[in-house]
């Protein structure tokens, strides 16, 4: 059996996505280790993962949770830009470290996660195979394929394809110090050149939690890149409140804006006095951003309910409209339950994930920042009183149930894996 490391960046979803197909993988016989910063083991919940650390002088014990209040508001051009110095110095260390690490581990092959390019680097850089994850939504870019990161819709005129390829070097520009990094490293290693997160990706394998029908068209994607739909861990136990005790004859709207922007009180509010003006009945879920004077103001503001934590796919399952700031994890789990979905973004692929929820029309985009109560109730009327939304989401939820998820994801990277055919022959 191989021995797996992983690395990703140290958030909370990315983690946590990799941490299922890493269950999958033990399950099978293999061993798998996350490499990273020593803050990050926290993120990990099964005791069978190992976890190794790496930047103990650079990144020391306590100094993830400052990256991570950077990365929540980044705010204007200089705070992007901290955010992104604090990738590139990650994305330092992890090469700087890795190579030791995986010699003395014994590591035999790596799952990287598209977006820290350390992984793929370190692992060329030794002549180990491995496997591109996209946790988030997938970087591999081709001609008129917004990224991620931009809000715009697909359009394939020569305006659209014009914009595309200017947000594409405006952003490519912003991304500079980490491109730096990536291309220091990658002569390094001696390397072919290579400065970006696209072009650090696997030739043996690739798997994304999207699936096809949520994407704009795609046209080039390599043969090795596979949609398999939500990464999840049955067997996870996040803390959770209890499903709340829903009333029938009145709407029921859950609010979540994921693990990073749940301090975000303002937009929850007026989330909450939306939710009021039609009379529907509402779950803020903040992921513990809020502390209990808050909470209490959101009710009396016209939430039904607040908590740190809800039992997410339970409450979706129940829910007849969601607020999400679209991160991917909420979106898939809203695609899974049939749940339509008030997207208002805030950061990182969130802009192109929203964008991505109006074009397969499974609910209604909007701003956290400028969207008011009035507005949001307005939203939230359109997709609680239109059929079309339903529509949609049975089309995209049929083919997440066929996607796979993470055993799927084990699958293929058995498969594309020449270490496990070995295996399997001296077996």
């Amino acid at each position: 059996m191989a021995h797996f490391g992983v690395v990703g960046p140290a958030y909370f979803s990315h983690f946590s996505a990799l941490e299922a197909i890493a269950v999958a993988l033990i399950e099978r016989g293999h061993r798998v280790t996350f490499l990273h910063r020593v803050d990050a083991r926290a993120f990990l919940r099964d005791p069978r993962i190992g976890f190794y650390v790496l930047g103990e002088r650079s990144h020391p014990a306590g100094s993830l949770a400052e990256s991570l209040r950077r990365a929540a508001n980044p705010g204007g051009p200089l705070g992007i830009r901290s955010v992104i110095v604090d990738m590139a110095r990650t994305t330092d260390m992890l090469c700087r470290e890795l190579p030791a690490a995986l010699q003395a581990l014994g590591i035999d092959a790596m799952l990287a996660d598209q977006m820290e390019a350390a992984g793929a680097l370190a692992a060329d850089s030794a002549g180990m195979p491995f496997i591109s994850v996209a946790c988030a939504l997938p970087v591999n870019r081709e001609p008129g394929m917004p990224l991620p990161v931009m809000p715009f819709k697909h359009d394939m005129s020569e305006r659209g394809l014009q914009m595309v390829q200017g947000s594409a070097r405006v952003y490519d520009w912003i991304m500079g110090p980490h491109s730096n990094v990536v291309a220091q490293w990658a002569a390094t290693f001696k390397l072919s050149p290579r400065s970006m997160l696209h072009e650090c990706l696997s030739t043996l394998a690739q798997v994304s939690q999207t699936v096809a029908g949520f994407d704009f068209p795609r046209r080039a994607l390599p043969a090795t890149f596979h949609h398999v739909g939500p990464l999840r861990n049955p067997a996870s136990t996040q803390v959770t409140s209890a499903m709340p005790p829903v009333a029938g004859g009145r709407p029921f709207v859950f609010a979540s804006l994921g693990t990073l922007q749940g301090q975000r009180f303002s937009v929850f509010r007026r989330i909450a006095k939306a939710c009021r003006k039609i009379d529907a009945q509402l779950l803020v879920a903040h992921c513990g951003g809020l502390d209990a004077a808050q909470e209490r103001a959101l009710v009396r503001a016209g939430a039904t309910w607040v908590t740190g934590f809800a039992p997410q796919a339970a409450v979706l399952a129940r829910a007849d409209a969601v607020v999400s700031h679209a991160g991917l994890n909420t979106v898939m789990d809203a695609i899974e339950a049939r749940t339509p979905i008030l997207a208002l973004p805030i950061a990182f692929d969130q802009p192109g994930a929203a964008s991505r929820i109006c074009h397969a029309d499974i609910g209604v985009c909007g701003s956290a920042r400028w969207s008011s109560a009035a507005t949001l109730a307005r939203m939230l009327d359109q997709l609680l009183t239109q059929s079309r939304f339903a529509a949609a989401l049975d089309g995209l939820a049929a083919e997440l149930r066929q996607a796979g998820g993470a055993l799927r994801a084990a699958d293929i990277i058995e498969q594309a894996l020449p270490l496990h055919r070995s295996a399997s022959r001296a077996g």
